[in-house]
């Protein structure tokens, strides 16, 4: 048996479905987008069988792109669920054959509402696509399984619709990455997008700081006791004159320096990396990357220091 084969006909077959889509995205997909971006209140959408699990994922990806929806189940629907549709929602349904007798059933309770009714069928002259106020014609020539019987290439079809009626509306409302951020505020997403150095920051007495007029064997007390594997160094007015990091202790001992007397603005780096307030901690992250670098001070709009940020602050955080 020839599993690859097998699984890239699948595929091959699902593709060129997918591809035939882009010949119906008219007038129609336009007016649907244009319903959906009018709605007051939430966009609810149903589904039978495999289409109700496609319609559980587009209305997720509907809320979490800007647009609130729901997923009711057509069956339930008619014992007592329909009461969470609104006058001011639209219903979007799918139906591959457009005759799923659950969803027909609700026809006149939606009719006596008033609300947009959107189809996703695969047969235009279906009850279900001649009852919508505008039907997407999501058929297919044939679904991938070799019996023709279960849904694969028809619910790919019917996914894609959705993603593209979403991130339509997502581009039309000016949806920002702040905005996706709100609504995913847990796990690793949340933190690379609303996560900010401000809650993560060393400051007040755990900011280590010295005066440039500071010998070594202070600042290697300093950086000993922060454990941040650095210290800012600072001038007679209190402004960031520079760091000295781990790094610039392995030098300093190679070079046999007095460290009892050797001043730190002798050996530290002035070239360090800056940031100020309110970065997000992915890019504080990456500008570490990028550099090769532990840590960052957080200076004012004077150029003083007020914080640093260490990786491993970032890494305890969950920012990767």
């Amino acid at each position: 048996m020839n599993y690859c084969k097998l699984g890239l006909a699948v595929i091959e077959t699902e593709a060129q479905a997918v591809f035939k889509l882009t010949q119906r995205i008219d007038h129609r997909f336009e007016t649907a987008c244009e319903l959906l971006l009018a709605c007051k209140g939430r966009v609810v959408v149903t589904g039978m069988g495999k289409s109700g699990h496609i319609g559980s994922k587009i209305a997720a990806t509907f809320s979490s792109t800007g647009t609130p929806s729901f997923f009711m189940h057509p069956g339930e629907a008619s014992h007592g669920d329909l009461g969470m549709i609104t006058r001011q929602d639209t219903v979007l349904a799918i139906s591959n054959s457009g005759f799923t007798e659950e969803i027909i059933t609700l026809l006149p309770l939606l009719k006596r509402l008033e609300v947009p009714l959107i189809t996703l069928t695969g047969n235009e002259e279906s009850t279900l696509a001649k009852a919508a106020d505008v039907n997407l014609d999501i058929s297919i020539e044939q679904e991938a399984c070799p019996l023709g019987l279960a849904p694969t290439t028809s619910t790919t079809v019917s996914l894609v619709m959705g993603d593209a009626l979403a991130i339509a509306l997502l581009q039309a409302r000016g949806f920002s990455a702040e905005d996706f951020a709100l609504a995913h505020p847990g796990g690793a997403l949340g933190r690379r997008l609303l996560l900010r150095i401000d809650e993560l920051c060393h400051h007040s007495n755990e900011l280590p700081l010295i005066s440039e007029q500071a010998t070594i064997s202070e600042a290697l007390i300093e950086v000993t006791e922060k454990k941040l594997g650095m210290t800012c160094v600072v001038d007679s007015h209190g402004y960031l004159a520079g760091v000295y990091t781990d790094g610039d202790v392995r030098r300093t001992l190679t070079r046999n320096y007095d460290i009892n007397t050797t001043p730190i603005s002798s050996v530290m780096s002035r070239d360090c990396k800056t940031v100020t307030k309110g970065l997000l901690a992915a890019e504080a992250l990456a500008i570490m990357q990028k550099h090769s670098i532990t840590s960052l001070v957080v200076v004012d709009e004077q150029k003083r220091p007020t914080a640093v940020i260490h990786l491993h602050d970032l890494l305890r955080a969950g920012v990767f």
